[in-house]
C-alpha cells in the first residue's frame, strides 16, 4: 500500500486530498490523480515540418511552455520571437489553448534595448544563455559573458527578465561529465554574486553540485528545471546493450549518485525546482548516424515519467507543486485553472512519430508506462 501524506483531513472513504487542490482516488488497484494543468518550462519545438509534428504532443498535456530560441537562424530579437510565436500558434490543433512563452537567444552583440522591447511585448519571458558550442545550434552563443554582456544583464535586472542558463563550460580540457560543476564554479556563482537581483533559471540540472548550488541561493531569484531523463536514467543508459543514441542529450546523463540527488530535490517539496522537459526532437537519421545529435524527445511521456518518480518516492502529494505551481510562481505568472488526470493505467509508447521528412523516436519507444495523463 502506498504511503500518502496530506495537510487535509483524510476521509474514511478511499479518497485522499492533497493540499485541498489535487485529489488521488484509489479504487482497489486503480489510482487516479487530478492535478492543476502543468506547464513545461523548457521546451524545444523546432520549426517547419518538425514543429507541426511535435507541438500537439506538448499542447495535449501542458498549458504553457517556455520555448527555446536555438533555431537556424536563432531567435535574437523580439520581432523574431513574435513571428515564431505566430508560427507555433498556426501549427496547433484548432481547439488548443496552448500558450507558447517566448525567449531570446543571448549573443555577444545583443543590444540592451532589446530587453526593454522584449518586456513590452508581453510574449517574451526570458533570455537564454548558451555558451558558444555547448549544445544543438549554440554556435552563435556567448563567448565572454562578463566582458561583452554586462549591459544586457543590467537591463535584465531592471526589467525583471529571467536569464535561462545552459550551465556547462565548453573548454575541451574540461571532462564532459564535469562541465556543469566547473560552470557553477567559474561562471554561475560569480554571476549571482555580481547580480544578486537577477532572476536565474539553471536549466536541466544534472548533478548534486547543481542541486547544492540552487539550494544555497536566495529563494525566488535562482531556480532550476529538471528533466524526466535526468530523473530516471543515469549514464549507464547510454551504453547498455550497445551505444544508445536516443538516450544521448546535453547536458549528458550523469552517475547514479547525481540522479539520486535530483530525485531527492524534486520530491522534497522545495519551491526552487520545477518541471522542464528539455524535449528535443531530432529526425531518426540525425540521431542514428556516425555523429548523432544531442537531444531526447520526451514530450509524449514526460508526465508519465515524473509521476513514476514521485510515486516511487512516496511523494505523489508533492507532484502538483513541482509540475504546476513552482514554475509560474517563480516567473510571476498565474497558475493554470484547468485540471488534468493521471490514471494508473498501463499504456504503450509509440515506436515512432512519422512526419513529412522522416520520423522521430520518442523516449522509451515501444515500452509500457504506468501513468496515463488525460485532460479533464
Amino acid at each position: 500500500m502506498m504511503t500518502l501524506f496530506s495537510p487535509c483531513k483524510i476521509s474514511p472513504i478511499p479518497v485522499v486530498s492533497f493540499g485541498c487542490k489535487s485529489t488521488l482516488k484509489i479504487y482497489s488497484a486503480k489510482m487516479e490523480l487530478s492535478i492543476t494543468q502543468p506547464d513545461d518550462w523548457h521546451l524545444h519545438l523546432r520549426d517547419g515540418d518538425v514543429l507541426k509534428a511535435v507541438v500537439s504532443h506538448s499542447a495535449h498535456h501542458f498549458g504553457r511552455a517556455i520555448v527555446m530560441p536555438n533555431l537556424k537562424p536563432p531567435i535574437t530579437t523580439t520581432a523574431a520571437a513574435v513571428a515564431y510565436r505566430e508560427t507555433i500558434l498556426k501549427s496547433l490543433p484548432a481547439d488548443s489553448d496552448f500558450n507558447p512563452l517566448m525567449t531570446l537567444y543571448l549573443t555577444d552583440t545583443t543590444n540592451p534595448i532589446e530587453i526593454k522591447l522584449a518586456r513590452e511585448s508581453q510574449v517574451v519571458f526570458g533570455v537564454k544563455l548558451y555558451p558558444a558550442g555547448a549544445t544543438t545550434n549554440s554556435q552563435d552563443g556567448v563567448t565572454d559573458l562578463f566582458g561583452k554582456c554586462l549591459p544586457v544583464l543590467q537591463e535584465m535586472v531592471k526589467h525583471n527578465m529571467p536569464l535561462l542558463v545552459h550551465g556547462e563550460v565548453t573548454s575541451p580540457e574540461v571532462d564532459m561529465f564535469d562541465r556543469e560543476k566547473v560552470f557553477i564554479e567559474t561562471i554561475l556563482s560569480p554571476l549571482v554574486q555580481k547580480f544578486p537581483r537577477l532572476k536565474v533559471v539553471m536549466e536541466h540540472v544534472t548533478t548534486m553540485d547543481a542541486v547544492k548550488f540552487v539550494e544555497s541561493c536566495t529563494e525566488g531569484f535562482v531556480a532550476a528545471t529538471v528533466t524526466p531523463q535526468h530523473l530516471v536514467l543515469n549514464r549507464n543508459s547510454l551504453f547498455q546493450g550497445g551505444l544508445q543514441p536516443h538516450n544521448y542529450c546535453l547536458p549528458v546523463l550523469k552517475r547514479e549518485i547525481h540522479r539520486e540527488a535530483l530525485v531527492s530535490a524534486v520530491t522534497s517539496g522545495s519551491k526552487r525546482f520545477f518541471l522542464g522537459t528539455d524535449s528535443a526532437p531530432h529526425d531518426r537519421r540525425r540521431k542514428e548516424c556516425s555523429c548523432g545529435c544531442a537531444g531526447i524527445y520526451n514530450a509524449p511521456v514526460a508526465l508519465s515519467l515524473y509521476a513514476k518518480v514521485f510515486e516511487k518516492e512516496n511523494a505523489l502529494d508533492k507532484l502538483e507543486a513541482f509540475t504546476s505551481f513552482n514554475g509560474p510562481d517563480f516567473y510571476g505568472l498565474p497558475r493554470n485553472n484547468l485540471k488534468i488526470k493521471l490514471s494508473k493505467t498501463p499504456w504503450k509508447v509509440p515506436e515512432s512519430f512519422t512526419y513529412a521528412s522522416g520520423d522521430i523516436i520518442p523516449m522509451f519507444a515501444g515500452e509500457m508506462l504506468d501513468w496515463l495523463p488525460t485532460p479533464l
